[in-house]
């Protein structure tokens, strides 16, 4: 099972949902490049999934649970205190990440017995400080429990930090729109006054990689929205800007590992 609903008002400049996900048998979840970077508390703790730029196949256990707050493309900025590219393809736990142990929140975990506190980075403890009691619960009842009251952790942290610091360049939101709409890396540096070398160095501090590789990440996105909405595969390649349809085919291979039509069958 997996929810997505948007962010409140307040993030929604900076955050592009918070999803939460239960999994609901043994299985391997495959995630896709989408340009995000995402902070997830999963059942070994708080991590980071940095800006990928190929397939992550991702092993989940029945009733394991995860919570997750997706920032923008190009929207995190700072907020994790190391260039984004050290991130790229990374799972990170957030006790690694030193720059974010001294922000607190005012937290209560609904498994806790305690109201406290607490650092972001020591977040991942909260999951251990459970009553014995919820140990006679099923492991999905248990995840159920946990997830709104650690999302609201999450959130609380997020709120407080972006509202102190860590700004994104405002002109990440522009680069990848108009890359998602076709223009090619020259044009887009034209476009927003930048030389190809700024642009790069834009792209890869926003985003985590460079302006090429950021183009056929958007664009995959693209043309995944059009493919999952019905649009035969032709004209999705026509309409998302790809030289034909076998350029499609060889760039969703690439970056997710399987064909358009797997992707298609198995959203959901």
């Amino acid at each position: 099972m997996y929810v997505e609903r948007p962010p409140t008002d307040d993030l929604a400049g900076r955050v592009a949902c918070v999803w939460h996900q239960v999994s609901e048998a043994d299985a391997t979840q495959l995630v896709v490049p989408d340009a995000c970077v995402d902070l997830i508390w999963g059942p070994e703790g708080l991590f980071v999934a940095g800006p990928d730029t190929g397939p992550m196949p991702t092993p989940m256990a029945s009733g394991d649970t995860f919570v997750g707050i997706r920032f923008r493309p190009g929207a995190a900025g700072g907020f994790f205190g190391v260039p984004l590219q050290d991130l790229r393809d990374q799972r990170v736990p957030l006790s690694d990440l030193p720059s974010l142990g001294d922000q607190r929140v005012r937290a209560t975990d609904p498994l806790s017995l305690h109201d406290q506190r607490v650092r972001v980075s020591d977040l991942p403890s909260l999951r251990d400080q459970q009553p014995v009691q919820v140990s006679d619960l099923p492991p999905r009842r248990v995840a159920d429990a946990a997830a709104p009251g650690r999302l609201d952790v999450m959130l609380a942290a997020v709120r407080d930090r972006l509202a102190r610091e860590v700004p994104a360049d405002p002109a990440g939101a522009a680069i990848a729109g108009a890359l998602r709409k076709g223009r090619t890396v020259g044009e887009v540096a034209w476009d927003l006054g930048f030389s190809e070398r700024q642009l790069h160095r834009r792209s890869l501090s926003a985003f985590g990689y460079a302006p090429k590789i950021l183009q056929r990440i958007v664009r995959f996105q693209r043309a995944l929205t059009l493919a999952r909405a019905g649009v035969p595969l032709a004209e999705v390649a026509v309409t998302a800007g790809y030289a034909d349809q076998a350029h499609l085919s060889h760039d969703v291979k690439r970056l997710s590992g399987v064909s358009m039509r797997h992707l298609v069958s198995s959203a959901g």
